[in-house]
């Protein structure tokens, strides 16, 4: 036991408090691992920041709710839709279309269906089958040829994996595992084979995330590289960066953005190494009432593109 050190004045002074002692290294439960995230939403941080949902022109979005599970959605857009040129400089012609939708939302289904004045229809279905698997279906269906599609997913989730089974038009077949291998990183793989276009592909994939950070990494066989990273300064400030590169084409792409959240509204922009500089702000006017406002800019093929829009609904 420390005994009192008498100081310069006589007078006794307490001893120094023990140093606190070092907490023991936790030991990791691998047989009590979390369930990563899907196969399919691994960069899911890095593409809400990086990628938000950019338009050019003018965009009303009203929703209606009918009930706690079912609502009515209608949508006009009026702004210019980019054709293909064998030149660089990027041809645009204006249009306008209206889109009418219907939603079922229940914990165990979720319906939800569009279709446009130009003859597009759209369809997501989502059944949670037992509380493990769940049923996915998403189809498009339009007036040009070869040009409707469908995909069926059947999910499974595991206490500390999930895997993926994938059917769709055009003799596609495709199925993805990932599993967690410590508390913060998870692996996982994929393959997939296009019959009516006779290509085959497999690909890997790592997740490494903290309350603070998360990074991943993908390779596939299509030449495809991605490299993401996403750092949480604050609770309302986010930066992200990735890494895009194709060792097939040589080409590659890297970019670098934020999430700014303020009281009434949510700020997203990027810049990426082809000089492409974009943002997105969503202001809450009132309850149920959002202002949007959308830009992109690319200098070097003189591409301009400014949008706002309302949505009114929840």
């Amino acid at each position: 036991m420390a005994s009192a050190v008498p100081s310069p004045l006589g007078i006794p002074t307490p001893p120094p408090p023990p140093p606190p002692a070092q907490p023991a290294d936790e030991k990791v439960d691998y047989f009590n691992l979390p369930r990563p995230v899907a196969y399919e939403e691994i960069q899911r941080e890095a593409i809400f920041s990086l990628k938000p949902e950019l338009f050019e022109g003018m965009r009303f979005d009203f929703t209606k709710g009918l009930n706690q599970r079912f609502s009515l959605s209608h949508s006009v857009f009026m702004g210019p839709t980019e054709v293909p040129s064998q030149g660089a400089e990027t041809i645009k012609i204006p249009t306008s279309h209206y889109e009418f939708g219907a939603n079922f939302l229940d914990p165990k289904l979720m319906l939800i269906g569009r279709v446009l004045t130009d003859g597009r229809l759209s369809a997501r279905v989502r059944c949670n089958i037992t509380d493990k698997l769940a049923f996915k279906a998403n189809a498009q269906l339009t007036q040009e040829p070869h040009m409707s599609h469908g995909i069926f997913n059947f999910d499974y989730e595991g206490s500390d994996f999930r895997t993926q089974f994938q059917l769709g038009n055009g003799a596609l077949f495709g199925a993805n595992y990932i599993q967690s291998v410590s508390p913060r990183l998870s692996l996982g793989g994929e393959v997939f084979w296009a019959g009516q276009h006779r290509k085959s592909g497999v690909g890997f994939a790592a997740r490494y995330n903290t309350p603070k950070t998360v990074a991943t990494g993908q390779v596939a066989s299509t030449g495809m590289v991605a490299l993401s990273y996403v750092q949480k300064v604050t609770e309302k400030v986010s930066l992200a960066t990735d890494f895009m590169y194709n060792y097939l084409s040589r080409d590659v792409t890297t970019s670098v953005g934020y999430d700014y959240i303020l009281r009434q509204c949510r700020l997203r922009g990027k810049i990426d190494s082809n000089g492409v500089a974009a943002a997105y702000l969503e202001e809450r006017l009132n309850m149920g009432l959002n202002f949007i406002l959308s830009a992109e800019v690319d200098h070097s093929k003189k591409d301009y593109k400014f949008g706002f829009g309302l949505t009114v609904g929840e």
